[in-house]
């Protein structure tokens, strides 16, 4: 056990309360969640950010020592990496993400360049044993997910909003939800069940007005899974339900296809029966019709709307309205709009 100062303690950390004077230990456990210390040993000038647990955006340099997460990572437009088997101080991992994701790059999309490498310095200790020098690996989140918990909404109505890809405009939209039904006098909470690790997508949403939100690393998952998303969705909207709003946005991050647990989430007859409306959010007018299709053919789910890219002007709205039979209104340029057709749904699902 070794005293450490650290310049950037990642949002990954969020709930840990942790300062910048740290103990670490030299024995690590290589389990997702651990919370572990290192070092960058390189500068780079793309994708070279660290979301911090004040939710600012901080310039990641050579020499910093950070505070993230052991964790993996399988993204189309990122880092994709896995958890190392094994660690020792002074082994080599990479920083996979934003919020401060740790573990061993395997793929990197050239948008963003190769990753910032980093010199392991050990795990994070935390001394919850008052009046002890006791100290125990740091983990990520408040409580500890709960696989078994009754699932109930408290007859709060869903707003869910699902993607054909990441960045298919789902928290825009999202956003816009929110603001709007606030606008309109509904009391509304947020969450996002699937991803990894960041909290800029739920802070964007109380900046919208939500008054509550919730993510899925509050319950101490740093990388959803098809094994543990439907147990998170579960949670997330029970937690939020007991708090009685007039609604409630839930975001599922990554896209329909992707390995973070949106299918398994469809799939799970209790959460597909409390969903109140599906807002499909899609790249191109091609990926609408694909997601369309997978919800209406493989969940029996019948999107309400269509927005993101694929709408952003009207030959893509066209486009869909005519293969889809859908409405397609952009959350960008029509976000009232979207806003004003999701209340009016709720209101027709309540009446």
């Amino acid at each position: 056990m070794k005293n450490i100062v650290v310049d950037k303690i990642a949002s990954v950390a969020q709930h840990n309360e942790l300062t910048s004077e740290l103990r670490v230990s030299a024995d690590i456990p290589c389990e997702e969640g651990v919370l572990i210390a290192v070092r960058v040993l390189n500068n780079k000038s793309r994708y070279n950010q660290l979301e911090l647990t004040s939710g600012r955006m901080a310039t990641v340099a050579m020499g910093d020592v950070v505070v993230g997460a052991l964790g993996h990572r399988n993204a189309l437009r990122g880092y994709s990496g896995h958890l190392p088997d094994l660690l020792k101080p002074g082994d080599n991992v990479q920083l996979l993400n934003i919020g401060g994701v740790i573990g061993i790059c395997d793929s990197a999309n050239p948008d963003v360049g190769p990753p910032f490498d980093c010199e392991v310095l050990g795990t994070v200790l935390e001394f919850p044993y008052l009046g002890e020098r006791i100290g125990i690996p740091a983990r990520v989140g408040s409580t500890t997910l709960n696989k078994e918990l009754q699932f109930n909404t408290n007859g709060v109505p869903v707003v869910a909003l699902a993607g054909t890809c990441m960045d298919s405009g789902k928290t825009a939209a999202a956003c816009q939800i929110v603001g709007r039904l606030r606008q309109l006098g509904l009391s509304v909470a947020a969450c996002k069940a699937t991803g990894v690790s960041l909290r800029r997508d739920v802070l964007a949403m109380e900046d919208a007005g939500a008054s509550q939100t919730s993510i899925f690393s509050d319950h101490g998952v740093v990388t959803t899974t098809e094994e543990n998303g439907p147990a998170l969705t579960r949670a997330l909207l029970t937690g939020l339900g007991e708090k009685n709003p007039d609604v409630i946005v839930l975001e599922l991050g990554d896209g329909l296809l992707g390995s973070y647990g949106v299918a398994a989430i469809l799939a799970d007859n209790q959460i597909r029966e409390a969903l109140t409306v599906v807002v499909l959010c899609a790249n191109d007018p091609v990926s609408a019709w694909g997601g369309a299709t997978i919800l209406r053919d493989e969940y029996s789910i019948e999107p309400a709307v269509v927005t993101g890219p694929a709408t952003d002007n009207d030959v893509g709205v066209q486009q869909i309205a005519e293969r889809l039979s859908l409405p397609g209104i952009n959350a960008l340029s029509n976000g009232v709009a979207l806003g004003d057709r999701i209340a009016a749904l709720l209101q027709k699902e309540v009446a």
